[in-house]
């Protein structure tokens, strides 16, 4: 019904998406694909973003933009089966350097995925990068069945880099208005040293 209305007055995105915000209904989702590329602008903001690291995903977890620092201070993510650069693959496959911050790392990136598969229930997808996790990773799997979820993310880390030193950081996740099936992860430092590690990547 809401839908209908929203079309016979014609209303744009933001709008229909203030209507459903009134009704207290959540916005479907329109049926397209998960985005696999980022625009243009937003590629760039993420370098110029420097020296901060940055990076950008879609709501799969896909890596669609990563500045240099933010690779210096995590590594490269690493790609899944199907060939896309994506975060949860590299978190619960990877087998160096895993530490207890990193376990932590990777279970709140797969509570804040299953929120967004709620709304991509039945994406091919989806259930192709869930199917190779859960036989790549009994952690993965294990965390699975346990259906925690989280939304947000906005907080501090502190990094015992072997290479880069101790960085202690703020950290953000942001949703772009434009493009909001987009997630834009931010680190800021909190004290000087810090500040003076990113700066020299």
């Amino acid at each position: 019904m809401l839908d209908a209305l929203a079309r016979a007055l014609e209303l744009d995105a933001g709008e229909r998406a203030h209507l459903f915000h009134l009704a207290r209904v959540e916005l479907p989702l329109d049926g397209a694909e998960a985005a696999d590329s980022a625009p243009s602008e937003l590629v760039a903001m993420v370098q110029e973003l420097a020296p901060h690291p940055a990076y950008l995903l879609n709501e799969r977890t896909d890596v669609l933009a990563i500045n240099r620092q933010a690779e210096a201070m995590l590594g490269s993510p690493t790609r899944a089966p199907d060939g896309r650069r994506n975060m949860l693959w590299w978190l619960f496959t990877r087998t160096d350097g895993r530490t207890p911050q990193m376990e932590e790392t990777a279970r709140n990136s797969l509570a804040r995925f299953r929120a967004a598969h709620a709304r991509r229930i039945g994406d091919p997808d989806f259930a192709a990068l869930i199917d190779a996790l859960e036989h790549a990773s009994p952690d993965f799997a294990a965390l699975w069945d346990r259906h925690e979820v989280l939304a947000g993310q906005f907080g501090t880390k502190t990094i015992a880099h072997p290479l880069l030193g101790t960085l202690h950081l703020r950290h953000v996740q942001t949703i772009p208005t434009e493009h909001p099936d987009l997630r834009l992860t931010q680190f800021t430092p909190l004290d000087e040293a810090t500040r003076a590690i990113l700066a020299a990547i």
